[in-house]
């Protein structure tokens, strides 16, 4: 059975826009509370996952042991 790479840099960061996007409009909106602070966890948790990422890369092509293959 073939494995394909598929490339996780597009949805992390869509997804990680779109937190950000909603955070900006709630906070222009006025809105205050637990969905602002939530749409900022998520854009914050998006750009650490990023940052695991290219960790991870950056990792598997030295060919540390540990590192995620395929990368």
């Amino acid at each position: 059975m073939p494995t394909s790479v598929v490339s996780l840099w597009i949805p992390v960061t869509v997804g990680t826009v779109l937190w950000l996007v909603a955070f900006v409009v709630l906070l222009v909106a006025g809105v205050h509370g637990v969905w602002l602070w939530t749409t900022l966890a998520g854009g914050g948790l998006g750009l650490v996952g990023m940052g695991i990422m290219v960790w991870q890369r950056a990792a598997s092509r030295r060919g540390s042991r540990f590192a995620q293959r395929n990368l």
